[in-house]
Parts: C-alpha cells; sequence; structure tokens
C-alpha cells in the first residue's frame, strides 16, 4: 500500500499536478486514515458504542477496539479535494468505492424504495448492510444535503455503516455545521453534524488558488461561431480542467432512470448541446446535474427557432438550473447569446436567458457557489 503523500508527489514529478502547499498539508490526515485502514483487522470491527447510537435506533452491542476515523475535508471550489479524493481512492488497501454524494444518495433512495416494497420494518438497515458487505472505505466526493428525504435518513445510514467497521472520506464545500442549512426540520438533523464531528477528522483545505479555474478565470468562456476554432479553444480548457485527473462519462442519476455526458472528470462534465437537449430531459435531470458538477462544458449550441420548439424549452430549463447553482459554464455557439433565438414561439422568454447567459460569461460567475 502507498501512501498518498507519495502517489502526490510523483504526479507533480510527471507535471500532472501543480504543487499546493494547502493540499500537501492535508496528505498526513489521508496517510493516516490508509494507514490504520491497512492495520485494522479485516472484516467487521468492534468498535466503541456510540452515544448516538440510541437515537438513530441501532442496537447493536459492540466492544474493543476503535473504529478508524474518518475524513471530512471541506474548502471552497477548484481546490483540490475531489483530485485528492481520487487519490485516496487509488491508494485505498481495502475495497473501496469512490462515488459523488448525491449519486450514491439516489443510489440508497431506491434502496430504500425496494425494501419497503418488500414490506420491511427496517428499511435503511438492509440497505446500508449491503453497502458495508462491499467496500470498507467510502469516499465521497462533495456531500451536500438539500432534499429532506435524504436529510431525514443520513443519520441513521451513516450510523449503521460506521458499526459496519465501513470508513468514509468526504469532501464537502461546507463544515458541517451548515449542512442542510436552514432546511426544514432541521433541527431532526443536527445529531448527524454532532456524528461527523464523532466519527470524522473535520480538516479544512484552505488554498488560495482556485485550480478548476485555471486559465478559465478572467478568461473567454464563450466562443461563436462554433467552428474550428472555438473546438479548438474548448479542448484546450477541458485539458486545463482535467489536467491529472480520469476521465469518463457522466451518468446523471434521478429516480430509476439516468442519462450520460461523454466526458467528465470529478467536478467538471462536457457534452453537446444534443446531449443535453436533444433527449426529452426535464427540470429535476437538470438540477441533479447542476449538483454533481462546478463546470459545464456545451459544445455547438445552435440558432433556435419553433422548429426547435421543445430542445429550445429544455435549453431554458437546463441554463436556469445551472444558473441557481452558480455552475460555471463554458460554452461553443452558433452565435451570441441574443441572436441565439430571436424570432418565432419563445423567442421573448429566451430573453431571460441571453441575459443569464451574459451574466454567467462573468469572470466571477461562480466564485460564491456553496
Amino acid at each position: 500500500m502507498g501512501k498518498i503523500s507519495d502517489l502526490y508527489q510523483q504526479r507533480v514529478a510527471d507535471g500532472k499536478l501543480t504543487p499546493d502547499p494547502a493540499q500537501t498539508g492535508i496528505l498526513p490526515y489521508m496517510d493516516r486514515v490508509l494507514a490504520e485502514l491497512s492495520s485494522a483487522p479485516s472484516g467487521t470491527e468492534a468498535r466503541p458504542k456510540s452515544r448516538w447510537r440510541s437515537f438513530f435506533g441501532s442496537r447493536e452491542e459492540v466492544a474493543g477496539q476503535a473504529q478508524v476515523k474518518g475524513l471530512y475535508l471541506w474548502g471552497g471550489v477548484g481546490r483540490g479535494k475531489s483530485m485528492l479524493m481520487d487519490l485516496m481512492a487509488e491508494a485505498s488497501p481495502v475495497p473501496s468505492r469512490r462515488v459523488h454524494f448525491h449519486e450514491f444518495m439516489q443510489e440508497i433512495q431506491a434502496g430504500l424504495n425496494a425494501a419497503r416494497q418488500r414490506g420491511e420494518q427496517d428499511t435503511v438497515k438492509p440497505v446500508a448492510m449491503e453497502v458495508a458487505r462491499k467496500v470498507r472505505l467510502l469516499c465521497f466526493d462533495e456531500m451536500q444535503i438539500t432534499d429532506i428525504a435524504d436529510a431525514m435518513i443520513v443519520g441513521r445510514l451513516f450510523q449503521v455503516l460506521f458499526d459496519q467497521g465501513v470508513v468514509v472520506v468526504t469532501t464537502s464545500n461546507r463544515v458541517p455545521e451548515d449542512l442542510y442549512k436552514n432546511g426544514l426540520n432541521r433541527q431532526l438533523f443536527l445529531p448527524f453534524i454532532e456524528l461527523i464531528r464523532e466519527r470524522m477528522e473535520v480538516v479544512e483545505l484552505a488554498s488560495q488558488t482556485d485550480h478548476r479555474q485555471g486559465r478559465v478565470a478572467g478568461g473567454q468562456v464563450w466562443f461563436s461561431p462554433a467552428n474550428a476554432e472555438a473546438r479548438s479553444e474548448m479542448d484546450a480548457i477541458w485539458a486545463e480542467l482535467t489536467k491529472g485527473a480520469e476521465v469518463g462519462p457522466c451518468v446523471i442519476n434521478v429516480g430509476n432512470r439516468s442519462y450520460e455526458l461523454p466526458a467528465a472528470t470529478n467536478d467538471a462534465a462536457r457534452g453537446s448541446f444534443w446531449d443535453l437537449c436533444g433527449q426529452p430531459l426535464g427540470p429535476a435531470d437538470y438540477l441533479a446535474l447542476a449538483q454533481r458538477v462546478d463546470v459545464l462544458l456545451i459544445d455547438e449550441i445552435p440558432r433556435l427557432s419553433s422548429s426547435y420548439y421543445n430542445e429550445a424549452k429544455r435549453f431554458v430549463t437546463l441554463i436556469d438550473a445551472l444558473y441557481e447553482a452558480k455552475v460555471r459554464l463554458i460554452a461553443s455557439a452558433a452565435d451570441q447569446p441574443e441572436q441565439l433565438y430571436n424570432e418565432g414561439e419563445g423567442s421573448f422568454e429566451f430573453e431571460r436567458t441571453a441575459s443569464r447567459l451574459r451574466e454567467m460569461q462573468d469572470a466571477s460567475w461562480g466564485a460564491d457557489r456553496a
């Protein structure tokens, strides 16, 4: 089992990463987790009884060796948290899974629905036990709680996972106390925050550098017309954003269905206009995407008209979702925003979208994404 610090230094030596003092300051915390996992007994570990167990309803009696303490890594967007999470999963000495937190919770909600249909009285425990049978280390990217359905079950879910010896390492843009802030019935969520503090080491990645922005910060993010030169510019930005990271398809799960973008890595994704608006997607699909990524590249947005009415409506909905979530948008298009849809049914309503597209081109757009 190699250390994450060794992997990091190798990436720097290969030119895949630019060294960042704040990132290197986090490496000992991550090395500690892997070292303890490597030396801990395999299988379900003996654990001290948690004072939150009675609150969450778990009755397992355990004693003995303390569980490996996980890690909650928080900080602003673009500071390298997702990249460090990739290294954690790569270096893990035990069965692990690296997954975006939103995607994981959608899987959990689907499992809970299946358990209800089977008539299970405790729907959370069998779902959590199934997860625990497969992995000992869960690496979550971007923990955020915005849905009351998730807020009401995460405490019980994580307690069972911890009881089964699963170690959790997660990133977040928020300190634990700001999770589900101002949410409905938040008082019922507060014990989960204390559980995080008890079972995970909370560390801030306080880098002054936004690696996500790179050449994007202050640079051009709208390219028209969508010709070969625009494609080359988009490719160059994508190469900058994905430097040193694994690239693969981006699967967005929404309930019991999903859709896919051709390329994604950590908190950035890329697809064409037709990938996003040429299929029957709706608000829930675009909201899920906006929660999944901090940066979205859209290639070849065409001129729109009444003959593309459905596609135009989807594009408006997509931009609304990206705008509200403060997602950084980079795009190539047939024309400037105001000229994309200026005649036919729906053109008047598109004026707001054009205005938002202009606002989203500002160099500071997305800097305050929560």
